[in-house]
């Protein structure tokens, strides 16, 4: 069982971890203790730059000799962009490593370990490994799987509309919930949306009331039929992917490339594009997460085709209405309550007026 002061620390850590921003890379964080007294902390904190431990040993100087260092992750033990961490931290002259989870990725898994174990230092592995795992979840599913994780986000009245009858859905949640929506965007790789909203709303999907890098965004349009006026089109930021499947006019699709998209052609599922051959192929691409957004025909599809990981669903305290009226998740349903998508670790929170619910696809 950790000890309070190793709970402590591990805590620090990941706090730390969580300010980068560091995609393809995970979020790391690290504390080297001495004598009950913090003397060096660092973060990873963009791709190519020194890991979290270098900072923390810069930090700490000779300080680090017999120290213990609390990093949320196993240290790495292999030459990539910068040397290994494992190097360094004997070299320092550490007495123990605590570490909350071994590193999945095939150079690493477990051999970081093993070399500070043959070194002579103390180490132990799994204090607050669930919240390393949850923090870096991005990172441990892509890595494992190839895939990107996956949220669903979506914007709804109490009583589950997303838009009226006659399509009109600006605004129905308040100012502060869309700038969190916007910061939602900044910590994902990919936003993803389907055509019938680039069509109905003309988004531009980028995340200008927040900081951040601004992630690929990739329109779902079987047939081409976004229009190459789109303002998705007309940004500073990275061209878009607009996915269509073989039944896409090539007229279409031209007109699109020429007006600075990326047009991906990818196999279909029925008459749809087949959303988990997207996500292998964003995937492919060093994508490890990606932002459903919306409408519901392609909520429906990302739920069916069990590949949601986690929900952000934004609830403004008004009331729409209409049996027509457009819902966050359409397609066919379920036929019994027990197969109903289960949600589990729920956080709800207020934003403004409007509520946050938050939580996990049950496995």
């Amino acid at each position: 069982m950790s000890s309070p002061d190793d709970l402590r620390w591990m805590r620090r850590a990941l706090t730390l971890a969580a300010r980068g921003r560091t995609s393809p890379n995970p979020m790391v964080g690290a504390v080297i203790v001495n004598q009950g007294r913090v003397v060096g902390e660092g973060y990873h904190r963009q791709v190519g730059g020194p890991h979290a431990e270098v900072w923390a040993l810069r930090e700490a100087g000779r300080k680090a000799n017999a120290a213990t260092l609390y990093v949320t992750l196993e240290p790495c033990c292999h030459q990539g962009r910068t040397p290994p961490c494992t190097e360094a931290l004997i070299q320092a002259g550490l007495r123990r490593v605590v570490a909350a989870c071994l590193d999945p990725n095939p150079q690493v898994d477990g051999r970081g370990i093993r070399r500070l174990r043959a070194a002579g230092i103390a180490v132990e592995v799994g204090v607050m490994e669930r919240d390393a795992r949850r923090l870096n979840a991005a990172y441990f599913k892509h890595t494992t799987t190839g895939l990107p994780l996956v949220s669903l986000k979506a914007a709804m009245s109490l009583d589950g509309k997303i838009a009226t009858t006659t399509r009109e859905s600006k605004w129905i949640t308040g100012g502060p919930a869309r700038a969190v929506a916007h910061r939602l965007r900044a910590t994902h790789d990919a936003v993803m949306v389907g055509v019938n909203t680039v069509l109905a709303d003309d988004p531009r999907l980028t995340v200008r009331k927040a900081s951040g890098k601004a992630p690929l965004r990739v329109v779902v349009d079987s047939r081409a039929r976004t229009p190459p006026t789109a303002r998705l089109l007309r940004t500073d930021d990275r061209p878009p992917v607009i996915a269509v499947t073989a039944q896409a006019p090539q007229a279409r699709c031209q007109r699109l490339m020429q007006a600075g998209a990326e047009v991906w052609r990818v196999p279909s599922r029925g008459r749809r594009v087949h959303l988990r051959a997207l996500m292998k192929r964003l995937g492919k691409a060093g994508i490890q997460s990606v932002l459903v957004e919306g409408g519901g025909t392609l909520a429906a599809s990302a739920l069916e085709e069990r590949l949601v990981d986690r929900v952000y669903f934004f609830i403004a305290p008004r009331i729409i209405g209409g049996a027509k009226a457009v819902t966050p998740v359409e397609g066919a349903g379920v036929k019994r309550l027990a197969q109903a998508w289960r949600i589990q670790s729920l956080r709800v929170r207020r934003v403004g007026e409007d509520l946050l619910v938050t939580g996990e696809i049950a496995g």
